[in-house]
């Protein structure tokens, strides 16, 4: 079966389990509307440059990467983005300066993207050409699924503890799962290039 497949696949499962959890609990766009209106007091065209930040921060890097790609230490760079996008979210929870908080946001996206396409051409290179369409429609269902849930999420967190709780909850959250990955899954760590692991058997 190929979810057995994938779920007995350790560096498999890490990389889209990462994916997965990082996108759930980085639902911080669904609070923008808050921020901006109560907390930053920016108003309508505020919001729409606080909407825009992550994409320009996640451009930017898609130029960098296409540039200079990562050539070695992938796995503490996938590691590495996605604690850069849990501090971003921490941040900016706290920040009262909308300058600063634009900023976090930019990172924010930039830390989301070079951590994204590094697990996306890991995911790749390691699966069999056979399944690899199966395998990649997983993945893409698990993160479409975590955004889904990820704006659900910061909903329900900021009815609890406020806009700004639910931005440095998110935050803390994805820097602990980071760490636990970290731990848990020392081959991800010792990545040197995502475009070069090689093939992994899946079953059909």
């Amino acid at each position: 079966m190929l979810f057995r497949s994938i779920l007995g696949n350790r560096l498999l499962f890490s990389t889209m389990s990462l994916d997965l959890l990082a996108t759930f609990f980085g639902g911080l766009t669904a609070l923008l509307p808050i921020f901006a209106r109560d907390i930053l007091e920016i108003g309508p065209w505020g919001l729409g440059v606080l909407r825009s930040a992550p994409s320009v921060g996640a451009l930017v890097m898609a130029v960098i990467l296409s540039r200079f790609p990562v050539t070695r230490s992938a796995g503490y760079v996938i590691l590495g983005g996605a604690a850069v996008y849990g501090m971003a979210s921490v941040f900016f929870g706290v920040s009262e300066n909308a300058v600063l908080s634009i900023l976090f946001l930019f990172f924010f996206g930039a830390g989301d993207t070079i951590s994204q396409v590094n697990r996306k051409t890991l995911m790749q290179v390691m699966t069999p050409p056979e399944v690899l369409g199966r395998v990649s429609a997983v993945n893409s269902l698990s993160t479409m699924m975590g955004n889904q849930l990820g704006q659900f999420e910061s909903g329900m967190t900021a009815a609890w503890f406020g806009a700004v709780g639910s931005a440095v909850f998110g935050g803390v959250a994805v820097l602990a799962m980071v760490g636990i990955w970290a731990w848990r899954y020392p081959e991800l760590r010792r990545i040197e290039r995502a475009d070069t692991v090689g093939v992994v058997p899946v079953s059909m």
